[in-house]
């Protein structure tokens, strides 16, 4: 079996972090994504999904340190099942994520306007594209190493995740 869930949207509203007995964090939210797309009537419809999630440990901690309600996130995990019993003694349940890992989206720039980030970047956030050179030895005809021609420089481009403002409905 395979479970396995990528959501890239906005946080509806603020990380609530707590801690179990044990010690370790628990941060939880909920994200808000949004889907275009055009009716058998050529009618533009909009579709929103909201998901609540969890996070634990250190992440738990960078999350409630860094996103507040409006950040672009992205999310990668696994839904998980909850049931518990209301006050009333009816049944509740609801899927919600359980987060493996976790990339701010939001750019630098953006986030030193608030003065929330202190100038952190996390690792691995998307915030423009970049290139990446190196040096690559060249080959001779045989599959040997021919150090006498000059080094090739390779480019490689990382590409920009495309996020329409107005794909988001917050």
């Amino acid at each position: 079996m395979y479970n396995k869930v990528i959501m890239v949207g906005n946080l509806t509203r603020d990380i609530e972090l707590r801690y179990l007995p044990s010690g370790s964090a628990i941060a939880k939210s909920a994200i808000a994504t949004s889907y275009k797309y055009k009716s058998a009537t050529g009618e533009q419809k909009d579709e929103v999904c909201f998901l609540d999630f969890n996070i634990f440990g250190r992440s738990a901690e960078v999350a409630n340190q860094y996103l507040k309600k409006g950040s672009k996130v992205l999310l990668e995990g696994r839904l998980v099942f909850e049931q518990w019993t209301a006050q009333d003694g009816s049944t509740r349940s609801r899927h919600s994520l359980r987060v493996d890992a976790m990339k701010m989206l939001d750019s630098k720039g953006a986030s030193d306007m608030t003065g929330d980030t202190q100038g952190y970047t996390p690792q691995g956030a998307y915030n423009s594209p970049a290139s990446i050179s190196y040096d690559e030895p060249s080959h001779d005809s045989y599959g040997g190493m021919n150090n006498s021609q000059p080094k090739q420089k390779i480019e490689q481009r990382i590409p920009e995740i495309d996020i329409d403002e107005d794909e988001i409905p917050f």
